[in-house]
């Protein structure tokens, strides 16, 4: 019960809560829509946790929601999401999440910036960051090659410390760092917002917000909230392995995201009490930049720079360092649990389906290791995040959907543990996350309409090993 919690908060809690309220702030401009927003983002979470339970005792297998969705639909759209996964959603969350582990090493170690360019080919570059951020991804794939013990103690240990750090956080900012000027400030004009949008690089307009606007506000902002709060349900990709999965994964899925939502609004009240939401773009000092404008959006550090000045910025940057190489453990480990039921399913690369002598999917965890590390170079951490949240939308629709599908689909079915608040909760949770997925077409079209079409290629691929595998059943013939 315990190692799945640390697992379900591990790789919830990695770099997000440290830097995307700042793009959160831009987007909503007040501390109100601020809180609002993680509040939203919480509460979706959480239903969709109680209504994912289900699935998790009702089939307790290796794979999770790549199993949910093939046996509620059938083996395409399985392997559609298995495919996007490796692709885009847990692979491009590894590279975003060691892409910023890197960003707060850089804190420590300026050496590691991403301003440190080592190689450069026409427009591509290579920067110390990217190749540290693979180190990392290559580090913890060799750890977990190792065996489930070795990934449990690893994850255990740094989600126990993550949570301390935030904690720490927390209280320092109500406690110690708490500034009655900002706090008036901040809170004055609560709800009132505006969305600073921008061209290239630049601030280009600001828009009151008012009316529907305040909605798609909400909604572009998720998408770092989301981010954040996603990876909850990776526990139940290692389901074969957790001790009374019937009983623990509903459990740890509830507990987990309950934590982390406290967690993450305590976290920005205290951002709030510390820091001038509002900042001039380009500012040297903390105060002065404001949440919206904190240096590379490192709130967390800039947060313990206004109380205790450069010590204690390093020291929180190391604990965010922690943080996030903790939450890729979490990744790494359940990632190449779905893979490795994909190839047993013959819809996967054959090696991944097999288990070394520490009884883990190597090959599984090293195609992981090698894609996540190639995603390291080919974008941004915000580009990587607006893929990988719409693409992740799309499939937790279609898994909690798949909850309604399966009740009359497989009536008779064990079912050790029943969605919360059925139907009503989780039809809630889909109408709530197709609102958001239609906002983001909308307002960022440029990452989600690729993030879709990732998807549909994945239907031919689908058929190219269906047909793989059955030339190779009639030659055995």
């Amino acid at each position: 019960m315990f190692d799945s919690t640390m697992i379900v908060i591990g790789s919830m809690i990695g770099s997000g809560i440290f830097i995307v309220s700042s793009d959160i702030a831009r987007t909503v401009g007040s501390g109100g829509l601020l809180l609002l927003v993680w509040l939203i983002t919480g509460i979706i979470t959480i239903m969709g946790a109680l209504s994912y339970g289900e699935l998790a005792a009702m089939m307790p297998k290796a794979g999770g929601q790549y199993v949910y969705l093939r046996e509620a639909y059938n083996p395409l759209v399985g392997f559609l999401y298995g495919w996007t996964l490796f692709l885009v959603i847990q692979t491009g969350t590894i590279a975003a999440v060691a892409v910023a582990f890197s960003k707060f090493t850089a804190v420590v170690i300026p050496w590691f910036s991403s301003e440190n360019i080592l190689v450069s080919v026409f427009n591509f570059h290579i920067t110390a960051a990217q190749i540290l951020a693979i180190f990392s991804i290559l580090i913890l794939t060799f750890i977990n090659i190792k065996g489930i013990k070795a990934g449990k103690i690893v994850q255990d240990v740094f989600t126990t410390t993550k949570v301390i750090s935030l904690g720490g956080l927390i209280l320092i900012g109500f406690i110690v760092g708490s500034n009655a000027e900002v706090v008036v400030a901040n809170f004055s004009d609560f709800l009132k917002g505006e969305w600073i949008h921008f061209s290239n690089g630049n601030v280009d307009w600001i828009e009151p917000l008012t009316g529907f606007s305040i909605i798609a506000a909400i909604g572009v902002a998720m998408v770092g909230s989301l981010f954040s709060s996603d990876a909850w349900n990776n526990i139940t990709f290692t389901a074969g392995e957790v001790k009374e999965p019937r009983k623990n994964i509903p459990r740890s899925l509830f507990l987990g995201t309950l934590t982390v939502t406290i967690i993450y609004l305590l976290a920005n009240a205290a951002y709030l009490s510390i820091l001038p939401l509002k900042g001039t773009p380009g500012a040297v000092d903390a105060s002065l930049a404001g949440i919206q404008f904190a240096a590379e959006d490192r709130i967390g550090t800039a947060a313990a720079y206004t109380i205790f000045g450069a010590p204690a910025e390093l020291i929180m940057a190391v604990l965010i360092m922690i943080s996030t190489f903790g939450c890729n453990n979490g990744l790494i480990l359940a990632g190449a649990r779905v893979y490795y039921a994909m190839a047993n399913d013959k819809l996967f690369f054959k090696t991944a389906g097999l288990l070394n002598k520490n009884s883990v999917p190597a090959k599984a965890l090293i195609f992981q290791a090698v894609w996540g590390s190639i995603l390291c170079l080919s974008g941004t951490y915000s580009q990587l995040l607006d893929y990988v949240i719409f693409t992740v939308l799309i499939f937790y629709i279609l898994t909690i959907s798949a909850i309604i599908i399966l009740r009359k689909k497989k009536p008779s079915a064990e079912r050790p543990y029943k969605a919360f608040g059925y139907p009503f909760i989780p039809i809630l949770y889909i109408i709530l996350a197709a609102a958001i997925s239609i906002i983001l077409l909308i307002y960022k079209p440029q990452y989600t309409w690729p993030g879709l079409i990732i998807v549909l290629l994945g239907i031919p691929v689908y058929y190219f090993w269906k047909r793989k595998d059955s030339k190779s059943s009639s030659k055995n013939i």
